[in-house]
């Protein structure tokens, strides 16, 4: 469903990524390790369209999208969760969840029951605003206002980070859920190498902006990943 072949992003003179290439499938998790400041992120966002890339492609569907701005990523069924969660504060939780209604025709604009049984917690929180959850809850909310886009790619940008171990079991179940169901890829972008392990089918470990090392996680060593995420 995604190809990504040889992406290279700057930031004025300083290149963020070098060749970059992944593939993300259906029914499957693709996770994206690498330690803070090697491009992780980057990469999210020129799959997104929220940041351009030069030279180099993205191929979503047998679509090239590349040059396509993020909102036409969103109604093409790509979804993005991004590192920090980035919820509207001021919002009630049931109105950050009706923001994603901003991609779909009007006769989808309704908020899937399925989110509810994801994250119960939300439904007994609708009328709070974002900003008075915990990390753990806005995390969920996140994911929960990307689900409401009715996704066939969901990006996933560090969700464990700053979430009690709870939380985490709870979001990583959801996770495999989704995959499990055979309709949506998943591209995970993770530093920490336990929970992307159990969650993994396919990794791409990044260095400098580069990827130096990906496969199968089947096939994954777990030495020569965990000396790419030390510090």
């Amino acid at each position: 469903m995604l190809n990504v072949e040889n992406i290279n992003l700057y930031y004025g003179a300083s290149q963020a990524l070098r060749g970059v290439s992944l593939t993300a499938r259906p029914g499957k998790i693709t996770c994206v390790l690498g330690r803070n400041g090697v491009g992780k992120t980057s990469l999210m966002r020129a799959i997104m369209g929220m940041q351009p890339s030069k030279g180099g492609k993205v191929e979503w569907e047998g679509a090239d999208v590349t040059h396509l701005p993020a909102y036409e990523h969103a109604r093409r069924g790509i979804a993005f969760v991004p590192q920090g969660r980035e919820i509207f504060p001021r919002l009630t939780v049931k109105e950050n969840l009706e923001t994603g209604f901003a991609p779909l025709p009007r006769s989808q604009r309704s908020i899937p029951d399925e989110i509810f049984e994801l994250f119960p917690v939300l439904k007994s929180m609708l009328g709070r605003r974002g900003g008075d959850l915990s990390g753990g809850q806005q995390q969920q909310l996140a994911i929960g206002r990307a689900l409401v886009t009715r996704p066939r790619l969901l990006i996933l940008d560090e969700p464990t980070e700053g979430i009690q171990p709870s939380i985490i079991k709870d979001i990583g179940k959801v996770i495999r859920m989704l995959a499990d169901r055979g309709e949506m890829a998943i591209l995970l972008v993770e530093q920490y190498f336990d929970f992307a392990r159990e969650l993994a089918d396919d990794f791409a470990v990044l260095d400098r902006g580069e990827v130096v090392a990906a496969g199968k996680a089947a096939e994954l060593v777990e030495e020569d990943v965990r000396r790419y995420l030390t510090v």
